[in-house]
Formats: C-alpha cells, sequence, structure tokens
C-alpha cells in the first residue's frame, strides 16, 4: 500500500517522514528524486542549463534558490521546467517504490504537490501535515534561507490548505512539539498497521 504525505512548504512533512522511517517504513521522497536528477554532470541538469543559462550554477551544482526565485517570477519558465522534470520524476517514484514494494508494512510516497501534480493517484490514501500559516512561515524562513517573498510565492502557488484538508484522508496537525508530532504519527501508524488499505 502507498500512501500520499504532503504539506505545504515548512508544515513538517519531512520531520514527519523521519518519524515513519523511524517506524520501520520505506518513504520515497519526491522532492530528493528531483534533487538527484539535477546532479552535477546529469543530462536534466544540461538541459535547465542550456534553457535558463549558466548563471544557475554554483560551481557544477544547480543554484536552487536562484532557480526557486526564477520559476516563481516567471510563469513560463516555471511551466517549462515542470514540462521537463515531472515525466522523469513520476518515472524514478515509481521504480522506487515497485523496487521496495515488499520491504515494509506500506510505503509512503512525500511530495510537496501531491495534489498539484496528480501523484495522489499512486496512493491508496493521502495523509495532509497541516500547521497555521504564521507557523509554517517562519519554519521555512528559519530553514530555506529564501525571502519572505520567494517563500509567500511558494505557499501562493501551492494548492490552499483548505483544499487540501478537504481532499486528505488523514490530517496530522503540527502545531505542537516534537514529543506531540511523534505521538500523533505514532498513531496514525498503528491505524494504517492494524486497518490496512487494499
Amino acid at each position: 500500500m502507498i500512501i500520499g504525505l504532503t504539506g505545504g512548504i515548512g508544515a513538517g512533512k519531512s520531520t514527519v517522514a523521519g518519524m515513519f522511517q523511524a517506524l520501520g517504513i520505506i518513504c520515497v521522497d519526491a522532492d530528493r528524486v528531483a534533487r538527484e536528477l539535477v546532479e552535477p554532470g546529469s543530462p536534466v541538469l544540461a538541459q535547465i542549463v542550456d534553457h535558463f543559462g549558466p548563471e544557475l550554477l554554483e560551481g557544477e551544482h544547480l543554484n536552487r534558490a536562484k532557480l526557486r526565485q526564477l520559476i516563481f517570477q516567471d510563469s513560463t519558465a516555471k511551466a517549462w521546467l515542470e514540462q521537463c522534470m515531472h515525466p522523469m520524476i513520476r518515472s524514478e517514484i515509481n521504480r522506487r517504490l515497485a523496487e521496495s514494494a515488499n520491504d515494509s508494512p506500506y510505503q509512503i510516497l512525500e511530495a510537496p504537490l501531491l495534489y498539484e501534480n496528480r501523484l495522489e493517484t499512486l496512493c491508496a490514501v493521502t495523509i495532509l501535515v497541516d500547521t497555521d500559516l504564521d507557523l509554517q512561515m517562519a519554519r521555512a524562513l528559519q530553514r530555506d534561507g529564501s525571502t519572505p517573498d520567494t517563500i509567500a510565492a511558494i505557499i501562493a502557488s501551492q494548492m490552499p490548505a483548505d483544499q487540501k484538508r478537504l481532499r486528505a484522508d488523514y490530517i496530522i496537525q503540527n502545531s505542537g512539539d516534537l514529543t506531540d508530532l511523534n505521538e500523533r504519527v505514532t498513531r496514525l501508524h498503528r491505524h494504517l498497521i492494524d486497518n490496512p488499505i487494499a
């Protein structure tokens, strides 16, 4: 069984995914897949540099902050990047999920754009990690090193939280401390083990 895990930037998806991993669950991270596809020397990175120019490189590496700023200011650039990357990301996610299908009672597909990129079609159920907007913004600023305007643009480009709440099968509220969050994850894990979905 594949379970989609999503939430806005700074909501705590990766923290929750790590808690599921500590419980023995295989997690496939769509963002990590995307990062690996643009490693130095990769054909995808070459395409991006050919399209946008070498100013997006920092040495041999893609400067993700510059790319993020560019695509959230230019919808044409964002559309081109998505058309280039999304089919390859989906293919690699499918490969990794198939490869690890028997390695844990269920698998987690962690994807910030689970609904936006229709990755929920790969999942039996979905989990939303939810938090209030002020906390989300503060966490994202602390973690990413991006500007407040860039973080606000990322949040605005994602599906609104109220729509995600309507689509999610489970919601993990992440407005407390890590102990509280871990208890919520552990309870949901036990529920998923006790009530498998075919």
